[in-house]
């Protein structure tokens, strides 16, 4: 699990096919070494990933088939920036929302438009995702949690301070540009629930939802 609050930019230093439709993945990194350990799940981009090894300076995971069909890395080169956290530890502050490093799908960058030292970039809204995505709700683009600022039927926009445009990979983004979507995984779960609320004997459940609107859902 993390929190959408990215530690680190990395740089992607190789990838290199390692089996059939597989690739190893090689990222150059500083900040996140400091207790990392074989086997830790670390989220490059906003996908879930588990470090097969390391040195002081670079890390190494495995993509399967799965993972390349759901992402951008099969696009990715030497050089290209990505942005890196660790998963959450129990105890900390959960800073951005819970996200789960588990891609929904790919969205296009629509627009990019300066307002002053901040930023509004508009992304495109795959039709697969559109029932979990709300006004004000969260989003994780890249790994990172943000809050959607505006919402129509096949786009949605997500206001940038200047902070997380410059420590993120976001100052990168053009025109054109594709990128991970998670959406926040309370609304997969209300979705899944719901049609479970009638199986004991027909009885209405104790959720519907007239009960989630009425409690602020």
């Amino acid at each position: 699990m993390f929190t959408g609050i990215i530690e680190e930019v990395g740089i992607v230093k190789s990838l290199s096919i390692i089996g059939t439709n597989q690739l190893e993945l090689s990222v150059g990194c500083q900040l996140i070494q400091g207790d990392l350990k074989l086997g830790d799940s670390v989220a490059i981009n906003g996908v879930c990933l588990t470090v097969t090894r390391f040195s002081k300076n670079q890390v190494w995971f495995d993509l399967s088939s799965e993972t390349l069909s759901k992402t951008t890395f099969s696009e990715k080169h030497s050089g290209n920036k990505v942005n890196l956290e660790r998963a959450l530890k129990l105890g900390d502050r959960l800073g951005g929302h819970i996200v789960q490093g588990h891609v929904d799908s790919c969205s296009r960058v629509l627009n990019i438009k300066e307002m002053g030292s901040f930023y509004e970039l508009d992304f495109s809204l795959p039709i697969d995702i559109q029932k979990y995505v709300i006004p004000k709700g969260s989003i994780t683009i890249n790994g990172i949690s943000l809050t959607i600022a505006l919402l129509e039927k096949e786009m949605f926009r997500v206001a940038i301070i200047p902070h997380t445009f410059q420590q993120t990979t976001l100052s990168d983004l053009k025109i054109g540009d594709d990128v991970h979507i998670e959406t926040d995984v309370i609304a997969k779960y209300i979705e899944r629930l719901l049609p479970f609320q009638d199986m004991n004997q027909n009885r209405q459940g104790n959720i519907s939802v007239d009960f989630l609107k009425k409690h602020g859902f």
